[in-house]
């Protein structure tokens, strides 16, 4: 007990933290931050999210889920981008990126892109940022002014990898938590939470709602379970739709399921369980506007995370690099 109080009093400590650092990142940041130095910054990185996505249309989740988890682990400064090397541990290969996050590729295509029309100008970290709103408009969804300005760590944070971000076997308790560790509200929980209308989950992150849950839809737990064996270890990366109705599409068909117990993660569920969310998740269902306007205000918030800002970081080259000391 002594514990959970104690992790309860970091996190909030954290949020009063972040709540100040977010206040300070706002008004530092713009979204017209590149205007001059790189003004044509948005219509380099928006056709190659387009390309990417026309080429696999689940990379478009892949490529916002990068924002959440750079974002949850010290802020948006795209310390997940680095790769492990003698003497450095990155973030990719900690659970929960480890075989789960993908996309770097699309982020080096278009840091270089970048690089080569306005060469040390523009941050990795805006870059991811760029391309979760690039990817969610182009998928259907709510567009936004992104705030920009940030630079890039010069560090990784395995501890606070292991412990910050939210798990897909997480309560509800645990989710207000976490998202509360980094100055969010239950509101925009739910709609951040929403971005599971995109993508797909792995069989073991979802194996033992579909056999051991009495508040999962029974047609939908059967269906799942004829590509999900109940052995662990059996078809553990075999793919699931998170939202089941429209995979591909960003709308509020992810709520729809929960108010018919058709969460695929336990995490999900927990969201429209008799708690205090059943009401948002129920307008969210009601009102897809509602959900867009939310979520694209829940996204700016995050993105406001603990930034590196001013003399802070760095501009790196090389995304998966930090840059040589001269």
């Amino acid at each position: 007990m002594a514990s959970s109080y104690a992790s309860t009093a970091i996190f909030l400590t954290l949020a009063l933290l972040i709540v100040h650092m977010e206040a300070k990142a706002i008004d530092e940041m713009s979204p017209s931050f590149y205007a001059t130095s790189c003004p044509k910054l948005f219509p380099t990185v928006k056709p190659i999210v387009e390309s990417t996505i026309k080429k696999e249309a689940r990379m478009g989740a892949s490529l916002l889920r990068l924002f959440y988890h750079d974002c949850f682990v010290n802020g948006c400064d795209a310390s997940l981008l680095l790769d492990d090397a003698p003497n450095f541990i990155g973030e990719k290969n900690i659970p929960p990126n480890k075989n789960s996050t993908r996309g770097y590729e699309v982020i080096d295509e278009i840091k270089s892109a970048v690089e080569k029309m306005c060469p040390g100008i523009v941050s990795c970290a805006d870059i991811i940022a760029i391309v979760a709103r690039d990817s969610v408009s182009i998928l259907g969804g709510p567009s936004w002014g992104v705030q920009l300005g940030r630079r890039d760590a010069r560090a990784t944070n395995a501890i606070v990898t292991n412990i910050s971000l939210p798990l897909p076997k997480a309560n509800l308790k645990e989710l207000v938590l976490r998202f509360r560790g980094i100055a969010l509200k239950r509101r925009d929980l739910v709609a951040l939470v929403g971005a599971h209308t995109l993508g797909e989950a792995q069989c073991h992150s979802f194996r033992e709602r579909i056999y051991n849950e009495s508040n999962m839809n029974k047609e939908l737990a059967q269906k799942r379970r004829l590509k999900c064996p109940r052995s662990k270890g059996s078809g553990d990366a075999n793919l699931a739709p998170i939202d089941a109705q429209t995979p591909l599409v960003f709308d509020n068909s992810y709520y729809k399921n929960l108010v018919q117990n058709k969460g695929l993660l336990h995490s999900d569920q927990q969201l429209f369980s008799g708690g205090k969310t059943d009401p948002i998740v129920r307008t969210y269902s009601e009102d897809q506007e509602a959900f867009f306007n939310d979520f694209a205000s829940a996204m700016i918030k995050m993105g406001s995370v603990n930034p590196l800002i001013g003399p802070a970081g760095e501009i790196r080259l090389n995304c998966r690099r930090i840059n040589p000391i001269i």
